[in-house]
């Protein structure tokens, strides 16, 4: 009955898009019909019933490589908001908890404070270009890269939170009991102050994919034949104008919906986190 209920109340459009973010990362190669990485006919022939999104310019499918890059992409950008949100929430709590005071730990969360208002001065895709350029183009950097991205968003909406949390009267309450101030923050006033960065993971998630996209359309992320998005729709940006838009389009649509999808999931994750009240 409780499932029932909470069915009732979250709207369909934000299950149908967690649903289709977690079933493209789980099924999605596995719905690819070809290999993605190899040829299988002719270059640039256009959709039909054997090759349902066409053929790239080198012959390959180019539905097999858009599944075969939904796990790509969505996976990597789901494991970046995980780490982005844990690092940030952490980073978070250090800076609101310690910035204010004296002694070294005071100056280390104002030297964090600084360290992330410096990374505001850069463009995200400056990092990360920065980044993957150092340590080249795999999985590994590229989810070092975006996490140190996102990480700073994270930490922000968390020290925010902290700074109003910390002068509440069960934390002075605590602290009067008895409690160490490391024990108050972790007992108290962490699980008040992560509900912000929650409720932002989806956010997260789509600028994830954007900037993945954005590193691979540049041509500093994953190499093709490695299928994902961004460095599909640059190699196939030349042919448009000679009349092939198929292999520019879906990879395209793949990469709108799935941060169409998780704008939607922003709806659940933010009824989750607020509780009943909200729902």
């Amino acid at each position: 009955m409780r499932v029932l209920t909470f069915l009732k109340q979250v709207p369909v459009l934000s299950l149908v898009g967690a649903f289709a973010l977690l079933f493209f990362v789980i099924f999605g190669g596995m719905l690819a019909p070809y290999d993605p990485e190899r040829v299988v006919t002719g270059a640039l022939q256009s959709p039909s019933t054997e090759h349902w999104f066409g053929t790239d310019a080198t012959g390959m499918d180019v539905f097999s490589r858009v599944m075969a890059g939904a796990q790509i992409d969505i996976a990597l950008a789901l494991v970046v908001t995980v780490v982005a949100t844990v690092a940030g929430v952490v980073l978070g709590i250090v800076i609101g908890t310690f910035e204010s005071r004296r002694g070294l730990a005071g100056m280390a969360g104002r030297g964090i404070t600084r360290f992330l208002d410096l990374t505001d001065a850069v463009p995200p895709l400056v990092i990360g270009v920065v980044i993957v350029g150092l340590m080249g183009a795999t999985l590994t950097s590229l989810s070092i890269a975006l996490a140190l991205i996102m990480s700073p968003v994270q930490a922000r909406l968390t020290r925010a939170e902290v700074l109003k949390v910390r002068n509440d009267a069960y934390v002075e309450a605590g602290l009067m009991a008895g409690l160490r101030p490391m024990q108050v923050t972790f007992r108290h006033v962490l699980p008040n102050s992560m509900r912000p960065a929650i409720e932002n993971c989806s956010t997260v998630f789509g600028f994830s994919v954007i900037v993945l996209a954005s590193l691979g359309f540049l041509g500093v992320g994953l190499n093709p034949p490695t299928p994902e998005w961004g460095n599909m729709i640059s190699s196939g940006v030349s042919g448009v104008m000679l009349g092939s838009w198929w292999p520019v389009l879906f990879p395209a649509l793949a990469l709108m919906l799935a941060v169409i999808a998780a704008a939607a999931v922003a709806g659940l994750l933010t009824r989750l986190s607020r509780g009943p009240a909200a729902r």
